[in-house]
Order: structure tokens, then sequence, then C-alpha cells
């Protein structure tokens, strides 16, 4: 008898464990035919989706293994203004972002910050400091939900005007244009220009879109003259419209992003925008697979890319001194 009843409760136990193991199967199989979860990460600029920038971002994350359309969504909201960039990054929120991407100007943060509350933020801050400015509690660690790239751009808007300098050693008149955005920038730039030996003079781009050939008038009838601009999204989204208007004013520029020397700066100096947004996405791909942003530490970039244009160089009659040739990242012929 208790041979038997051993017997009895072991037939249970196999039928429990062949039931277990059914359902276990029939879960796997469940989840194996159900899609992945969508990744919907959110951005507000004013570039268009079909800017080079974008591509760069989307090859990095497919390299990372997000596909656009079937296991992640790139939701972009191009805006016409800044002033737009609030009730964007709202609509965003609503449509039920993941993570928000914030790049350029604080507006930019601003705005992502009070639509998104607790979401995380990967941003690029371009014209400010968000220890100083109050985003994160420090660089190393930054706590709260806020995270990413930061370029210290005073600095870099004082070695534009070195550069300037050592490029075109009988210029006398250096325009600082600036906008809503990049007044610091400019003002850092005026402080230095002096030292070089320019006549600094500030030029405010105004309207939307900024009337560029107003703001530079002035400059067109100051013999001598150059032109900086700063690290400004405005500034960025216009470059082909404002290097072309100043190489056809026959005014050396010198710009704050390799893409700026492509569209017809005599010289830039500074990060590429492309290459910060593929960083970007190793930051949204880290917080995607559970990092907190608290724990990522902000990157500073240590290289900044010295962009010559030989062609621009070329119209305007310029020779561009070995010294900086040597010392150039890419030469555009």
């Amino acid at each position: 008898m208790r041979r038997r009843r051993v017997f009895a409760l072991s037939m249970n136990r196999r039928a429990a464990l062949a039931g277990s193991a059914a359902l276990l199967l029939s879960a796997a199989r469940s989840l194996a035919q159900s899609p992945p979860r969508m990744l919907r990460v959110g951005y507000v600029g004013l570039q268009p989706r079909t800017s080079p920038i974008f591509a760069a971002f989307l090859k990095r994350m497919g390299e990372l293994g997000y596909e656009d359309g079937k296991n992640f969504t790139f939701d972009l909201v191009q805006a016409q203004s800044i002033e737009e960039f609030p009730g964007a990054y709202a609509e965003l929120v609503a449509r039920g972002c993941d993570i928000l991407i914030a790049t350029g100007n604080e507006p930019a943060m601003q705005a992502a910050q009070a639509a998104g509350g607790s979401l995380p933020i990967v941003f690029f801050a371009l014209d400010f400091d968000p220890f100083e400015k109050g985003y994160v509690a420090g660089l190393a660690r930054p706590g709260g939900n806020n995270t990413g790239i930061f370029v210290r751009q005073i600095e870099l808007a004082e070695k534009r005007v070195q550069l300037a300098r050592e490029t075109l050693p009988n210029a006398r008149a250096l325009g600082l244009l600036w906008d809503a955005t990049s007044r610091d920038q400019a003002v850092a730039a005026a402080a230095v220009a002096t030292q070089f030996g320019f006549e600094p003079r500030l030029i405010e781009a105004i309207g939307q879109p900024p009337d560029y050939a107003a703001a530079l008038a002035p400059m067109v009838d100051t013999p001598g003259s150059t032109v900086l601009t700063p690290a400004s999204p405005q500034f960025y989204r216009d470059r082909v419209a404002l290097f072309h208007l100043l190489l056809e004013r026959g005014i050396p520029s010198v710009g704050a992003f390799p893409e700026q020397a492509e569209a017809g700066a005599l010289l830039s100096y500074g990060v590429g925008v492309a290459s910060v947004l593929q960083d970007i996405a190793r930051y949204v791909d880290r917080i995607a697979k559970g990092a907190k942003p608290a724990d990522l530490p902000i990157e500073q970039p240590t290289h900044f890319d010295l962009a010559v244009n030989l062609k621009t160089a070329k119209m305007l009659g310029v020779t561009i001194p070995q010294a900086i040739l040597a010392r150039a990242d890419e030469v555009i012929e």
C-alpha cells in the first residue's frame, strides 16, 4: 500500500510539472509573437528632419540596435523659433515620449524640463553651463533626471578671435553677430578683441527670420572688416544663407561649427553638431537600458575641429597662413 501511495504522489508531481512547463512554453510563445516595446524619443529643434545631423543620430541609433519605425520612434517637432519650444515639448510629452532631447540653447532645456517633469532629458548644452544654471548637481554626478554634453562656448568664442587675427593680420573691424541666445559669447569675444588689435562691433540679428542683410550693412562699408558668428542654433540653421551673404559682400567670416565652413565661412572652430548627436545617441541607449541620468557623467569635448575653406579664401583673395593650414582638421578645396 505504501509503495502505491508514493507512486501516486509521484504521478501527481509529474502532472503538475508538465502543466507548469506547458504554461511557460505558452507564455514564451506569446512573448515571442508580441512586438518589442517601442522606445519613443522626443526632440524639438529648428532644423528640418532632412538635416544631415538627424541622419547621423539615426545611424548611430541603428548601430545600437534601434530601428526607426520598428522598435524606436524619433519624434521630431521642427519649430520656427525658440518661442515655440514650450508648446512643442508639451506636445511631445502628450504623445508619450520616454526620453526628451534638448540641444543648443538654454530655452530648449527650460522648455523640456518644464514639460517633461520627471522624464529623462539628454541635453547638448551649447551656450549655457548646466551646473551654473542649476540643471545638474554636478558634472561627474548630475543627480536628478538630466544629463548630456556640455561645450564651454565662452572660451571658444575667445579662441575664434585669436584665429581671426592669425588668419587676417591686416583686419581692423571685427563684427560680432549675436542673437537672443548668444549675447554672452559676443560680449566675451568683444572683451578680448582689443587685445588682438581689433575694433569690436556688436551686431544683433533681429526678426524671424533675421534680416541678415540689414544687420551686416554697417560692416559692408567698413574696410578691413571681419565677422565672427557665435554658436547659435539659429545661425547654424541659416548657415547657407548667412555665409553666402557674407561672401557676396566680400567679408571674411569665422564660424563656430565645421558645417559653417562647409557653407562658406572662411574658417570655423568648434564641435560638429552631427558628431555630438551621435554621442547623444549613446546616452539615449544607456537610459533606455535602465541607466539613471543621475549617474551618467556629463561629457565635455576636449578636441575642437578647425576647418578652413580654401574655395572661400580664393574668392576673397585671402592667403591662409601655413601655420593655420598645418593645424586644420579639415581643409575644404
